[in-house]
């Protein structure tokens, strides 16, 4: 990794598991996700490796998914994640906005499904 900061490698591969380490990544200017993640906030962690106090080049970050797949329901359930979260972070009422339905489909498979 030291070597990476410096500059002596063009490319430096970790696992999205690598994301809670502290592992700081300030050399790196791009930023690829090829396996999404069910959780969307370990995806955003393992980005902001590269988002480091110190960084001093913009950071772009690309997901590679190709259509039809389940990476691709996983961003689909990310979107759904993300609106609820957001919906109930901006009213102070916002999970009584819930319907049992949608309760329990949170605790049964991680995420809303509209069946």
């Amino acid at each position: 990794m030291e070597a990476f900061q410096r500059g002596a490698g063009a490319l430096f591969l970790i696992s999205l598991k690598a994301g809670g380490t502290g592992l700081n990544l300030t050399g790196a200017d791009h930023v690829l996700h090829l396996d999404p993640w069910w959780n969307p906030a370990v995806e955003d962690q393992a980005s902001d490796r590269a988002h480091r106090i110190g960084q001093t080049r913009p950071v772009t970050v690309s997901r590679f998914v190709s259509e039809g797949t389940i990476e691709e329901a996983i961003l689909a359930l990310h979107a759904q994640k993300r609106d609820l979260a957001d919906s109930l972070l901006s009213e102070a009422d916002g999970a009584a906005a819930l319907s049992p339905e949608q309760l329990l489909g949170l605790l049964r498979f991680g995420g809303i499904r509209e069946d």
